[in-house]
This record gives C-alpha cells, structure tokens and sequence, in this order.
C-alpha cells in the first residue's frame, strides 16, 4: 500500500505566518473519493486484520450441570469488510473518518471441563455485524513546516456478535454462549481504536516527504511551507502554500509580496494548483541576483538561412566606424538583465517585461574580444505570440556617435531566433510542484488566468 493516503494530501499545516500564499491548492470530492476508497480504507483494513483477540477463560454455572470451567484460544480472523465508509471534512476543524456496517469472522477453539473429571474440546465460528467507527483526526505543522497528524478522538462499537460451536460438548457453550458474545464484544471494542490511531500515526514518516523545500538548480529552491490554517467546506479543502524562490542556501525576501487572489469553483479534477504571478517573479529576483540572466550570442545561434549575421560586416552598414576599424571580424553579443524581468498574467497570455544590456564585441583573430558598444535596453516585453515592443537607448559608445533605431531589427531578431528558444527551453524544465510521496500528475491541464496560472489535474500514487 502506497505511504501517501488521502490523509496526506489532506494533510495541511498552520503556521504563525498570516502572508497571502504564493500558491494554492484545493483537494475536490474526486480526490477526497480517491484517497477514500483506493488508499485509505485499504491500510485500515489491513491493520485491523492484525487485531490480536486475547485467550478467554472462566467458569460460569450451567443449570443442571453446575459449574463449567471453560476457555477459548487461538482466535484469529478469517474475514474483515468495511463496505460502508465516508470521509468527512469538518469546517475549521479537521477530519472526520465514519466507518459503518463493518464486520468481522473469527475462528478459534474451545475446551470445557465440567464435574471436575470430564473434558472436551472443538472450534467455534464468531460473526460480529454493525462494527461502527468514528476518529476525528487533527492536522497540525512540525518545527519543519511539515505536516503531521493525529487522532483525537475516536469510538468504535460492536453492534452484534454471534457465536457458533462445533464439535464434541459444544452444546454445553451454547447454554451460556450470550456471556462469551459479551466478553468477545468488549475485547474487540478495546482494540480496534489503538489500531485506528496507528494506521493515522504510522501516516507522519511518510508525510516527512512533503516537499517544503525543492531543489530547481544550481542557483534556486522553491519554497512550499504552508502561510494559513486551511480552508475546509463539506466538499473541498483549499491550503496556501509560500510557492517562492530563493536562492540556494540564502533566503532573501524580494522588494514585492503576493496578491491575493481566489481559485475558482471548478471540481473536473482531483486536484487544482493555482501558482500566481508572484511565484514566477520571485524566480526572477533569484535569477537576477544569481546572475543567470545572461546569455552569449554568437553567428552560429542565427540560422544559417538568415541574411543577417553577427559580423562586422552587417553592424557596419548602421555603423560604419566598425567595419573600418574591425574589417572582417566576427562579432559576439552578451545580452543580460539589469534587473529582475517582471512577469504578467493575463487570460490566456504571459508577459514577461524586462530591462537589460547588450554588449557587442569584435571577436579579433586570437579570440581577444574588443568592445564596440553597449546599448540599454530600457524596456524590453514578450509576450505569448513573441516580442511585443522594445525601447532602446544609447549608453556606452566605443566606435563613434550612432542611431540605434535602425539596429532593431536586428535585436529583435536575435530576440526571436536565440533569446526566446533559450527562455523557452529553460521553462519546458519547470521547476518542482508540491507533492507528498511518488505521487504523480495525470490528465493534467494548465490554465492563463488574471494573475495566476491554474492546474487541473487528477492524481495518481505509486510505490
């Protein structure tokens, strides 16, 4: 049976923190059903066939015999069955486990001794019916930020129990069978909340995989800790998570918080994930003071068909003093951020704004580079269909005064040929989602929406 039980996904903790999440997500009926009946009641039944019933023994009077020692060993169960159960969700408090109609059939062995010299001994058959349980489970944050569990209440009553005896003086047990009916009731009543409370705390180890903290590369770790006590209908329950970058081993807060927003009523799929604009942004932050927003440009990026290559050559056409004082050369371009890159959500679309740099260099024939300009790039947008404007600005001149404007084209170019595959390729690698244990995503559908981007998904866990 897989560790990661509907508990665990239910599993949201409360910190002393009260920001406004950076993520959120909301667990819908299809999942709570999944968690019901494929993985939770399968532990639980597995656990409670392990109930140990202790050896009975007595003497009671049996009219006209007198007094009858008995004993009853080696009970084991045969059969246990929970065809009725439900998982309740308790607004602004917890979780309710309602377990009916179970039932239970053991098997064990008698022996009777009566006027002192005679014995005899058989088997017998135990059905017990109406086997109710009720736990209310508490959902609570460790020091780590990680959730744990555990029951604080629970009752369990045995409706019925019937005894059959078989073999030698078995109808010696039947004449006072309702006195062994109640001590069997009674010690399978004891049992079976212990059992509960191990199945529920047997779940913390494995919620220890929760991934409050996730590596994205070398230079980020995305953040999962939970903001707020979760948020619990009768059909759904929504958690917040932090969902923020930072950079690996340095935890520092960017100059901007998350704005609140609210997943909507949708409930196709077990799982929905918003991730808002401030989780993205935050990468940026990380990124920028990482220094990887930066990338090299060299002629062979551009494709071959493309009339425009980075050479002196084509720059002297704008510029003439490059191609006079570097005739032939080849060029190279480092495009980097000035800033973190601020990122959009729209329906439907992602912008990304950003403000950067680039610097040309003539690649000279021992691959000495020398500078020939550096233009700022002051506002520089992409948008879902491309790049949607740029706005340069003459900075650093080293071959003499030119005009810019005429060079855009060719930015753009680059923008479109070397930049965004670049950015694209990076984002096609996604970054860690929250997830507890091998779950895996299935039936997955990702949405735009006004400030945060929206993940319908059913779930499915192995191992």
């Amino acid at each position: 049976m897989s560790p990661c039980s509907l508990l665990a996904l239910l599993a949201v903790i409360s910190l002393t923190l009260a920001a406004s999440p950076g993520v959120k997500v909301k667990l819908t009926d299809k999942g709570i059903e999944y968690g019901m009946f494929e993985i939770g009641m399968a532990s639980l039944q597995q656990k409670l066939k392990t109930i140990k019933v202790p050896d009975l023994s007595g003497t009671e009077k049996v009219p006209p015999i007198g007094k009858v020692k008995y004993s009853l060993t080696g009970m084991t169960i045969v059969n246990l069955g929970l065809p009725k159960s439900a998982l309740v969700l308790m607004p602004g408090t917890g979780v309710r486990l309602a377990i009916t109609n179970a039932f239970i059939n053991l098997h064990g062995n008698w022996r009777v001794r009566y006027f002192r010299f005679i014995q005899d001994h058989g088997s017998f058959d135990l059905t017990v019916n109406g086997l109710t349980i009720t736990a209310d489970i508490a959902i609570k944050s460790d020091e780590t930020g990680r959730p744990t569990v555990s029951t604080v209440n629970c009752v369990a009553n045995v409706g019925s129990a019937s005894i059959k005896f078989h073999g030698g003086a078995s109808w010696l047990y039947n004449l006072f069978k309702s006195y062994i009916d109640k001590a069997l009731r009674s010690a399978l009543q004891k049992q079976i909340c212990p059992l509960v409370a191990d199945v529920i705390t047997d779940m913390n180890p494995h919620l220890k995989t929760f991934n409050v903290l996730a590596k994205v590369d070398q230079y980020a770790e995305i953040e999962y800790s939970m903001v707020t006590s979760p948020t619990i209908s009768k059909s759904s329950i929504e958690f917040s998570l932090k969902g923020e970058f930072y950079n690996i081993g340095k935890h520092q807060e960017p100059p901007f918080s998350p704005t609140p927003f609210s997943l909507p009523p949708q409930d196709n799929n077990m799982l929905y994930i918003g991730v808002s604009s401030f989780t993205p942004n935050s990468a940026g932050f990380v990124y920028n003071n990482a220094g990887a927003l930066s990338l090299h440009v060299t002629d062979d990026m551009i494709p071959p068909s493309s009339p425009i290559r980075l050479n002196t050559g084509t720059f002297g056409v704008f510029i003439p003093e490059i191609a006079k004082r570097f005739p032939g050369m080849m060029m190279k371009l480092l495009v980097k951020t000035v800033k973190e890159p601020t990122i959009s959500l729209e329906p439907n679309n992602v912008t990304v704004q950003a403000s950067g740099t680039v610097t040309a260099y003539a690649i000279q024939p021992n691959t000495t580079l020398s500078p020939l300009f550096v233009l700022n790039m002051v506002t520089f947008s992409i948008s879902a269909g491309g790049p949607s404007n740029t706005d340069q600005s003459k900075l650093i001149l080293y071959v003499g005064q030119f005009q810019v404007q005429p060079l855009d084209n060719i930015f753009l170019m680059v923008l479109k040929v070397v930049v965004i595959p670049k950015v694209n390729a990076r984002l096609e690698k996604g970054f860690p989602l929250p997830t507890i244990g091998k779950m895996n995503l299935i039936n997955t559908q990702l949405q735009v929406l006004k400030d945060y981007m929206l993940i319908g998904t059913d779930v499915q866990f192995t191992g």
